[in-house]
C-alpha cells in the first residue's frame, strides 16, 4: 500500500503538472495559429482603455450580474474562494512573510473556505438538472463539477479535522515538508503522510487533484486561461 501511496503522492503529481503545462501550451499554440478574427467581432470598439474594460468583463462578470444576479453571487463567491484556496496552498508549501500582514491561521479560512466552495459547487451542479440548462449540458459538465466537489470535500475534511476537532495526525509542518520537497525536486514523504489516520484521505485528495489537473487543458475549464484574451478581443 505504501508503494501505491508513493506513486500517487510523488510521480503522479509531477505527471499531472507536466500534462497540464503541455496541454495548456498546445491549446494556446493552436489558438495562436488559427486564422485571425475580423474586426467586426469587436463589439465594444469605442471603450478606452481596452485592457481595463477587458479586466472588468473577465473578473466582475457584468453581463451575468445584469441577467442572472443569483448565479453571479455564487460565481463571485466561488472565484474568491478559489483565490483563498490558492493562497492557502501556497502557505502549505512554505511560510510566506507577505501573507502574515494580517495574522491568520494556516490553512487560511479556518475551514470555512472549503465549506463555502462545496456549497457553491453544489449550486452550480444542481442548477444543471433544470431546463433549459439541462438540455444544453453534456456529461463532461457534471463530471467536472462532481470532481471539483470531491476535491474540495476531501481537502477540507483534513482541515476541518485539524482545526475544528483538534486532529493533529498531519500538521502544517508535515504538509510543508512534503510539498516543499516536491517543489525542490527532492521528494520526501513524512512518516505521518503514510501512517496517520488521514493518510488515505490525503492520497484520495491528491489523486483527485491530479486527475483534475490532467483533464483541465482538454475541458471547458480552459476558459480560465482564455477569458481575458477573449474579452480583450471583444473590446478591440
Amino acid at each position: 500500500m505504501d508503494n501505491v501511496y508513493w506513486l500517487i503522492l510523488v510521480p503522479m503529481v509531477y505527471l499531472a503538472f507536466a500534462v497540464l503545462a503541455l496541454g495548456v501550451a498546445a491549446r494556446l499554440a493552436s489558438l495562436w495559429r488559427a486564422p485571425g478574427n475580423p474586426i467586426t467581432l469587436q463589439i465594444y470598439p469605442e471603450k478606452r482603455p481596452r485592457w481595463l474594460y477587458a479586466l472588468h468583463d473577465t473578473f466582475l462578470l457584468p453581463t451575468v450580474r445584469r441577467h442572472k444576479p443569483v448565479l453571479w453571487v455564487f460565481l463571485m463567491i466561488f472565484h474568491i474562494g478559489l483565490l483563498f484556496l490558492i493562497l492557502g496552498h501556497l502557505e502549505l508549501v512554505a511560510e510566506i512573510p507577505l501573507f502574515q500582514i494580517l495574522p491568520h491561521q494556516v490553512f487560511i479560512g479556518h475551514g470555512f473556505v472549503g465549506l463555502i466552495l462545496c456549497i457553491t459547487v453544489m449550486f452550480l451542479l444542481f442548477r444543471r438538472f433544470r431546463s433549459p440548462l439541462r438540455d444544453l449540458s453534456v456529461p463532461e459538465d457534471y463530471y467536472l463539477l462532481i470532481l471539483l466537489f470531491l476535491i474540495f470535500l476531501t481537502g477540507s475534511e483534513m482541515d476541518w479535522a485539524r482545526t475544528w476537532y483538534y486532529y493533529d495526525g498531519l500538521t502544517v509542518e508535515h504538509y510543508r515538508q512534503y510539498l516543499w520537497s516536491l517543489v525542490t525536486l527532492r521528494p520526501e514523504l513524512p512518516y505521518e503522510a503514510l501512517n496517520s489516520g488521514h493518510s488515505f484521505m490525503l492520497v484520495v485528495h491528491v489523486f483527485l487533484a491530479n486527475v483534475f489537473l490532467m483533464a483541465m487543458p482538454f475541458t471547458k475549464i480552459m476558459h480560465s486561461f482564455l477569458s481575458l484574451p477573449m474579452n480583450k478581443l471583444r473590446r478591440g
